[in-house]
């Protein structure tokens, strides 16, 4: 048994992200022995595959304030606050010092894969004295197989690395797997660094949310350039207006803005569109690849060169099948966080502040935070995964009180953090609507992209604004 008396608690932090380090400046403050084990060889290993991404929310949303005490004390000159970062800066004017020039620095293992989590002593269905005996971490580095024994584990490694499959039931698509070298996930930088392999191509992407509609923008960019560039929106829905957003009603402006520029660039035949594309089968078909929705006479299909499935994420549990977990059936987050974040009600404005409390799993000392904690839902707040660990850690160290405490106020669209299109772009495709600005919607549910006279013409059965 742990003697809390003699020695400081050992927080394991799975993940190097934003969250995680953020997790391990909370526990320093609290005089705990936080130690981060990250998969990749530096901190935000995740990050830097959106590095060409900006943020919808800027600096002043996007720092911790437990790292930001850190960094003063180090000589950091914060960012000012009001410009917006991209992932690459996010990691190299923010996350790369606190992992290097702090006391972090220290508490850091990078290279070091979690391969699974469990109780000393204790398989997943001995319990009496469990909650006694301290975690075992196992993982994998260059040296091989290494064990850490924690009092507390907070796991955030997001879910970047394991996005949801191309298949509309949520199964991988006939031939998906077989596939892959034709298959991106994600949000790619097809303007950078895989420019090469979108240039001149066929190019379908599969999704309705930011992370396609800004891989869309900068595909129809790329469009531009090389001659040959073919662009196809597969949407499962029949709706593309939903895609669109709430346009000058977003409290976000860039996240608005990336709205109605998408808008703009649909009405205006900049790619083609496909509604009503569940996708079934991936094969083969010459030098192309034949994507395929439904079956029989009433399946039709696209020939690409190259397809983008930007269709979400989903958790990976498969290391804490030892760990006692309890998640909700359908969004797979801890149960009392689901009804405030289910995707099916809720925008990313409508989540309250969260904690501790909500955060707690039936094995006690286990914590989700940040993206993973959101399980399924898109709508995670880089600001909220911050003031979770602060609760978390505060709980752990017998701060109820502050565990419980709020210590978050967001607008009332909430602050997103996640991919946003070329600032410029954006700019330019917004710098005027063709029929006056966006009404302004009596419930969320009305919100839309759409301009004013393009509502009216909507509602007399005429199209208007990609309506």
């Amino acid at each position: 048994m742990p003697d809390s008396l003699s020695k400081p608690k050992t927080v394991a932090i799975l993940g190097g992200g934003p969250v995680g380090l953020a997790a391990a400046a909370h526990a320093l403050e609290r005089g705990m022995q936080p130690v981060v084990l990250e998969a990749g060889p530096q901190v935000g290993h995740a990050v830097r595959q959106w590095s060409h991404v900006p943020l919808f929310s800027p600096w002043e949303y996007a720092i911790d304030k437990a790292s930001e005490r850190l960094l003063t004390a180090a000589g950091w000159n914060s960012p000012p606050p009001d410009l917006y970062p991209t992932g690459g800066e996010l990691l190299a004017q923010y996350l790369e010092p606190l992992a290097t020039r702090t006391p972090l620095k220290d508490h850091i293992r990078t290279g070091s894969m979690v391969t699974s989590v469990g109780r000393a002593g204790f398989d997943k269905m001995k319990s009496n004295g469990r909650a006694f005996e301290p975690f075992t971490v196992r993982y994998q580095n260059g040296k091989g197989p290494e064990q850490l024994k924690a009092d507390v584990v907070i796991d955030a490694t997001g879910t970047w690395f394991s996005p949801n499959p191309a298949g509309a039931d949520g199964l991988p698509a006939i031939g998906e797997r077989e596939m892959q070298e034709r298959i991106a996930y994600g949000m790619p930088d097809v303007l950078g660094r895989e420019r090469d392999r979108y240039a001149g191509r066929t190019v379908a992407v599969l999704g309705a949310g930011h992370s396609a509609i800004g891989t869309l923008i900068d595909l129809v960019r790329l469009k531009e350039e090389p001659p040959g560039t073919e662009v196809i929106w597969l949407l499962r829905g029949d709706k593309p207006e939903k895609a669109f957003g709430g346009g000058a009603n977003d409290k976000l402006a860039a996240r608005g803005a990336l709205g109605t520029a998408f808008a703009k660039l649909v009405m205006n035949g900049k790619l083609c569109v496909e509604t009503g594309f569940r996708v079934s089968h991936i094969s083969r078909d010459g030098d192309k690849l034949r994507v395929g929705s439904g079956s029989g006479s009433c399946g039709r299909f696209v020939a690409v060169d190259e397809l983008i499935v930007a269709t979400g994420f989903r958790p990976d549990f498969d290391f804490l099948r030892e760990v006692r977990l309890s998640l909700d059936p359908a969004v797979e987050c801890p149960p009392a966080l689901a009804p405030l974040i289910d995707p099916n009600i809720h925008s990313c404005g409508t989540v309250r502040p969260h904690g501790a409390r909500e955060l707690a799993q039936p094995e006690p000392g286990f914590y989700f935070a940040g993206m993973k904690s959101y399980g399924r839902a898109p709508t995670f707040l880089m600001l909220t995964g911050y003031e979770q660990v602060r609760s978390i850690v505060a709980e752990v160290a017998g701060d109820h009180e502050a565990a419980a405490r709020v210590e978050l106020v967001l607008p009332e669209t909430g602050v997103c953090s996640g991919p946003g299109a070329e600032t410029n772009l954006v700019q330019a495709e917004t710098a005027g609507c063709c029929g006056g600005p966006a009404p302004e919607p009596k419930s969320p549910a009305q919100a839309t992209g759409c301009c004013v006279a393009d509502v009216k013409a909507k509602q007399e059965g005429k199209k208007g604004c990609g309506c």
